[in-house]
């Protein structure tokens, strides 16, 4: 079922910026979007993803305030599950393809601890959300140095890896699908239905994994549920088990 998407602003400051993105994607710039499902809206301080109609908040991504500024600042640095999922030593800092970046939230902790991270984003919708928040990031200057570490490209991850060189080849390629959805789970966050609907379900994930296998230097990371299946049901080299998150390693034959 596909949806219908425009582009607002809400401040006349970036009704340019409204403009300019609405050009880039593809789709219609109005005033009022009551007939849209969608609006990729312009506040005065963010671009935010909003359902029609709906009580609920925007979607937007952000490093500067909330749960990712206090886990950048309170985070526990090396000793995180997920800096020890990518290897991440003394002395060693691996390169990392994020390419499953979404809102960017791992790429960045990466990024914090000192790792290259080149996030991929195939959605248009989401990349747009991920690109205002690296912009926004960049400019205060507490957090300029991580973003400075952060690139970001918009198209198809297993399309990427296929076009690099043996130089260009990351140490780690890091997957987070989006959750499978099941009607004996709870009910998703916001983000979460709201991705659902505008960019639907991760259909290639499996051929994303082979992919990275053969991209990776080092290692795979494939983050998961605690008690979900293996991606593909392909049984990882070893696991990283939080109270809710699972990491997958697959070694490649460098780092085994």
């Amino acid at each position: 079922m596909s949806v219908s998407i425009a582009i607002t602003s809400h401040d006349s400051s970036q009704q340019h910026r409204a403009e300019e993105l609405a050009q880039r994607l593809a789709l219609p710039a109005v005033t009022d979007g009551a007939d849209f499902d969608f609006l990729l809206t312009y506040t005065e301080a963010r671009l935010e993803l909003r359902k029609t109609n709906s009580k609920t908040g925007g979607v937007y991504a952000d490093f500067v305030s909330g749960k990712v500024a206090h886990r950048f600042r309170y985070g526990g640095g090396r000793g995180q599950l997920i800096a020890k999922a990518v290897g991440l030593k003394s002395g060693n800092t691996p390169s990392v393809l994020d390419l499953t970046a979404g809102l960017g939230r791992d790429g960045f902790v990466l990024a914090s601890l000192g790792c290259e991270v080149t996030m991929v984003e195939r959605s248009p919708i989401v990349a747009a959300l991920l690109r205002d928040g690296l912009e926004r990031a960049a400019t205060v200057s507490e957090i300029a140095e991580v973003m400075g570490r952060i690139s970001l490209l918009e198209q198809e991850g297993a399309n990427y890896m296929q076009s690099l060189s043996e130089e260009e080849r990351p140490d780690i390629c890091y997957l987070d699908p989006m959750y499978p959805h099941s009607k004996k789970s709870a009910l998703p966050g916001k983000e979460m239905m709201l991705f659902r609907e505008v960019v639907g379900e991760d259909q290639d994930t499996e051929e994303l994994l082979e992919a990275a296998m053969v991209a990776a230097r080092r290692r795979v990371v494939v983050k998961r549920p605690r008690k979900a299946l293996p991606l593909g049901h392909q049984e990882p080299d070893f696991q990283i088990t939080g109270k809710s998150t699972r990491y997958d390693i697959y070694l490649s034959a460098q780092d085994t």
